[in-house]
């Protein structure tokens, strides 16, 4: 019987968050997800996502989730901290329970490894780049260079993206004065990179994927040291 559960809304067309949650979650946590359509063509303003996020949160709570995250780190960031608070509130609202975005989990991550200056590699164009470095930036953390791919096919055009790719392309946009990478995105196989990226550079690197899973496990009644890729889950909870 599982007796601590963490519940997802993710894009619609996110196929990786779901799988590599499975993977890495700990023994005795459930997983739940539902899905919104909320990026690409679906891409809107927190105004209008608003009515969508709350059924979806209703949904969820009927599963008696621990722990209800607004999965997506394009959208959790776009509004800045203002649309955060807005979001969690919303989740809290509609559901009763505990919320968390992937913008407040990255941000809980890179405090726990005491990170400042950061590389932040995505596989996004230019804008969301943009939003994402100024969503931080109003947090306190310094974007000293990003990397963007420019992918507009989402999901399936985003795992077409090895990890040795991931890695690579890490390594190529390396700059000595950061204190670690962030790999923003939660539909690529990014997750499977962390390790070898950190080897390669000897610098903390956070995902999305990986900082969620984290920081929602921080928030379930589990105690003892709990395993997961980087440096992150060695720093303890």
């Amino acid at each position: 019987m599982m007796t601590n559960r963490i519940g997802l809304i993710v894009p619609a067309s996110n196929t990786a968050a779901e799988v590599q949650f499975q993977r890495y979650v700990p023994a005795g946590v459930g997983v739940h997800t539902t899905r919104l359509r909320m990026t690409g063509q679906w891409s809107r303003p927190l105004s209008e996502l608003a009515p969508d996020i709350t059924r979806a949160a209703e949904a969820l709570s009927d599963t008696n989730p621990d722990v209800i995250v607004f999965h997506c780190t394009a959208n959790s960031m776009a509004e800045g901290q203002a649309g955060e608070a807005r979001i969690l509130d919303l989740i809290e609202k509609a559901s009763g329970c505990r919320a968390l975005t992937t913008g407040l989990a990255v941000k809980e991550a890179l405090a726990q490894l005491r990170l400042k200056k950061l590389v932040l590699v995505s596989p996004y164009v230019k804008s969301t780049n943009e939003h994402e470095i100024q969503f931080l930036g109003e947090a306190g953390y310094d974007v000293i260079h990003d990397l963007g791919l420019g992918l507009t096919g989402g999901g399936d055009e985003y795992l077409r993206i090895t990890p040795h790719e991931w890695t690579n392309l890490t390594v190529e946009n390396r700059r000595a004065d950061a204190d670690g990478y962030f790999l923003s995105c939660t539909a690529t196989s990014m997750i499977d990179a962390i390790d070898d990226i950190e080897r390669a550079l000897d610098k903390p690197v956070v995902n999305s994927n990986q900082a969620v899973l984290w920081a929602a496990v921080r928030r379930l009644d589990m105690t003892g040291p709990v395993a997961g890729p980087g440096r992150l889950f060695a720093s303890g909870r």
